[in-house]
């Protein structure tokens, strides 16, 4: 049996700060009227929607699957993110896929065969990002780098929805940046947890670009669009310029 192809470098890009994006996340959203939580969030803005995929296992929660990534599929035309954090993820990659993904994150800690994952999420022409918990030193993702579209510094411990800012996390971010810009400088960094108007301005300054919030967007008392309005709000000055096509 033939092995599988490893992953495909991404196309080098200028030295340039990649464009900032705004990602809901649908964990915190009132899944009893999620038809009308996407909707706000596509018509406030939203640059994409991500999906939190829990197994029990390698999180200790339960949450959303394929079925549910295809039902949020038929209510949008964003783009969709599926965080997988799930053991064995090479089996999740095909499901997720069909039910309409268009982008797909694994955990660098959840599986012994990183490159294969990703190249698995490339062979359905997705694109590949990878993900790596607070502890997780930034080292571990180097033969991955040149590979993937983003990498996800994760700023809580995934699992849950609503906790606080892990504020160390910011100088992994720094090394990452810094790292990408020689190997992969299109590609984007992710923060995802505990992400509201007074954090977002350190994980910016740091080198993130793509903000993943859930609580601050969805239980915000004025709504989604104020939600989304208060982070954009945040973003450095120089980050509010129009995004690139």
């Amino acid at each position: 049996m033939m092995p599988p192809p490893a992953p495909r470098p991404v196309r080098l890009a200028r030295k340039t700060m990649p464009p900032w994006q705004l990602v809901p996340s649908l964990l915190a959203a009132d899944f009893g009227r999620l038809a009308e939580e996407i909707a706000a969030a596509e018509a406030a803005g939203a640059d994409r929607l991500q999906l939190d995929v829990m197994d029990g296992h390698f999180v200790p929660n339960l949450s959303m699957g394929p079925m549910v990534i295809a039902a949020v599929r038929r209510q949008t035309r964003l783009r969709l993110e599926a965080h997988l954090m799930v053991e064995r993820p090479e089996n999740w990659i095909a499901p997720a896929a069909d039910a309409g993904a268009d982008l797909i994150i694994v955990h660098q800690e959840a599986t012994p065969h990183l490159e294969r994952a990703l190249e698995l999420i490339q062979s359905r022409r997705l694109a590949a990002g990878v993900a790596i918990n607070p502890a997780t030193p930034a080292a571990t993702l180097e033969q991955v780098l040149p590979y993937v579209r983003l990498v996800l510094a994760m700023t809580v411990n995934p699992g849950f929805g609503g906790q606080q800012f892990i504020a160390a996390v910011t100088g992994k971010i720094r090394a990452l940046r810094r790292r990408l810009q020689a190997v992969n400088p299109a590609c984007d960094i992710e923060v995802d947890g505990g992400i509201e108007a007074e954090t977002l301005p350190l994980a910016a300054a740091a080198g993130a670009n793509v903000f993943v919030a859930g609580t601050a967007i969805f239980a915000h008392s004025g709504g989604v669009a104020a939600g989304l309005a208060a982070l954009r709000a945040a973003l450095p000055r120089c980050a509010r310029a129009p995004r690139r096509a």
